[in-house]
Formats: C-alpha cells, structure tokens, sequence
C-alpha cells in the first residue's frame, strides 16, 4: 500500500510521552522511537542503531538523548551521534529524526520531505486544548486498513445497527444527510430529529433521558485520516443553540497495509468544572466499550473479507451515505497521485 508521507499523522498522546521517556511504534510501515529530553522538548527517530541496527527502543534515555541499548552509543533529537564510549565518533554514525510537533495534546509526526513539515498545516482539533476543555483520551489498535476506518466514521449511519444499545437509535436512517467538499477537506453532515437516544448518551449532551430531541452529527475529514466529529443534541424543535454540542476526535494512523492506531477523544468545556472533569472520564469509557467490542470486530472481518485489495475495486453497492467516505476517498486518491509524481 502506498501511503501519503507528506502529512503530518498522530504518533502519540503527548501524555504518553513523559520526560526521560519512550514509546515506539510502527508507522507507515517504519519503526518509529519516540523520547522526551530533559528539558521536555518531544523528538522522533528511526528506530534503529546505525552500528548493529539494533532497536534503539532497547535503550534509554540518557540527559536529552537516547543510549543504544547494545553498544552505548547516544544519539540526539536530530539523530546525530553525541557520544561513543569506545572512541571517536563515526561520520556516519547517524540516524533519519522525523519532524514531530506537539499541538492539541498530542504529537504529530511528518514523515516525507522534512522541508515540507509547517505545523501551521496540522487539522484544527483546538477543541482539546487543555486550558478550555477537559479531555478523555482513548487509543486501540486496529487489524484493519485506516481506510476502512475512514469508511466507519465518514458513515455514522451504521449507529443504528451495529451500536443499537449503545451509540445508535432507531432514527438515524430516517435523518437528513448530506456530504460537502470544502478544498481537500470533507464534510459529512447528518440531522436526526425526534431522536430518543440512550440514556447514557442524553446525559452527555445534557438532556434528561428519554426526551425527544434533534441530534446532529458533523464529520470532518482532514487528509489523511484526521477526523473530528461534532456530536450535539436539542429538545426537537429547539434551536440548535439551546444544546450542547460535544467535539471528540477520530484520529488514524496507518501501521502496515492491513493495521492501524486508533486515537480518539471526547471533550468537555472546562467551564462545567469538576462535573465536566468527570464526564471526560467516564464518557471516554463509555466510548471504548463499543469502540473495542463493535466497530473493530466488524472492521476487522471486513479486511479479512476483502484481502489486501482495495474494497472500491471490488465495485461494492454503493449508498447514499457514502458519499463522504467517497469524496474522502477521492481526495485522498489525488494527494497520493500528486506525490507519486513529485518523487
């Protein structure tokens, strides 16, 4: 699978990442380290020792750089070797570092031409900014392609029946819907009215449980696979403003062709203080559940159905509420055809 490098992804919750500490995943098919220097600033590297190409997440950190685990040599943020124990230091002693930014409470790694990486172009997830809201922070792995998962979030229609318990209700197919392209961003927009929704989900967006209410849910897709979801509800009939609408994140990350990070969150203003605190806890929980127990158990038979082909070139039926994981698509297409002919 070709993947669109020229993009920043998620590599991390920034909370995951403490000082003198790692994390290493795969991504985009390549080993990745992450650390945190003494002095708090976050860096990526391949991981990887040019000396015995040993893993270099089998180290430690030492002062602001990483200590290969094998042979003791110590590599800053920018890759470059700082210290050999046994003698001078190689020219070649250095490893490939990714531009990596933190923003919105989470690290952002570019991982095509470095010249190209202005965090200026990181999608708009001001929601989780810590000085206005509270954050769940949830992540899973997935055994799918981040393309199906794009496919799942761009189509909230399947709420209905695959979260019937849960996430869903009985209205959803019969809401209004529509898909909007705005540049290399995608909108998919749904409206339910006179929805009863769950009883844990009207008391996430504030109303007393078993009200009838107007609920919409507002996807927005960012290349290559940085999704927003604006979720709010109203009494029916009320304006919209009179609601509480609750952003939460759907980030994706490929792994290989066929596996993917999963990052997501649900945010609470930090105005409704510790009543909101709570609510970040125990919503994020309660997203999990059938995150965890619907959506990957699902997705990942369907990758398993499909094989490592692309599901578009099997001609499925198409629906109405496809159209956002279409356009999505397309978009995605054209990034990847500008790219393969720039290299």
């Amino acid at each position: 699978m070709q993947f669109l490098r020229n993009a920043w992804y998620v590599a991390a919750w920034a909370s995951e990442l403490g000082r003198g500490a790692m994390v290493h995943r795969r991504l985009l098919d390549e080993p990745v380290l992450l650390f945190r220097d003494s002095c708090g600033k976050p860096s990526a590297l391949f991981d990887r020792c040019p000396h015995r190409l040993a893993p270099l997440h089998l180290g430690k950190v030492v002062g602001d750089t990483v200590q290969c685990g094998y042979h003791g040599l110590q590599f800053d943020g920018n890759g470059t070797c700082v210290h050999n124990p046994h003698g001078a230091v190689p020219r070649a002693a250095q490893v490939h570092a990714f531009p990596l930014a933190e923003r919105h409470g989470m690290l952002w790694i570019w991982m095509g031409d470095p010249a190209r990486a202005d965090p200026a172009t990181i999608a708009d997830f001001g929601f989780q900014d810590r000085e206005r809201s509270f954050v769940g922070e949830g992540y899973l792995h997935v055994r799918s392609s981040y393309v199906l998962e794009i496919d799942n979030i761009m189509d909230l229609s399947h709420t209905e029946f695959l979260h019937a318990d849960t996430l869903g209700s009985s209205g959803i197919s019969r809401g209004e819907y529509r898909a909007e392209r705005d540049g290399d961003t995608v909108w998919s927009r749904r409206l339910t009215r006179a929805e009863v929704m769950t009883d844990e989900l009207s008391r996430a967006m504030g109303v007393e449980p078993g009200t009838a209410v107007d609920r919409w849910l507002h996807v927005r897709w960012t290349a290559p696979a940085n999704m927003a979801l604006f979720a709010g509800a109203v009494a029916s009939g009320r304006p919209s403003g009179e609601g509480r609408e609750t952003p939460t994140a759907h980030c994706f990350t490929p792994e290989t062709a066929s596996t993917s990070h999963y990052w997501f969150s649900i945010c609470f203003p930090r105005a409704m203080g510790e009543i909101g605190e709570r609510m970040a806890r125990e919503q994020i929980a309660y997203l999990r559940a059938p995150f965890e127990s619907e959506d990957l158990p699902m997705l990942e038979a369907q990758q398993n159905s499909i094989g490592d082909v692309d599901l578009l070139s099997l001609k499925p039926v198409l629906l109405a509420g496809d159209a956002g994981a279409v356009y999505a698509r397309r978009v995605l297409s054209r990034l990847l055809g500008l790219e393969a002919q720039a290299t």
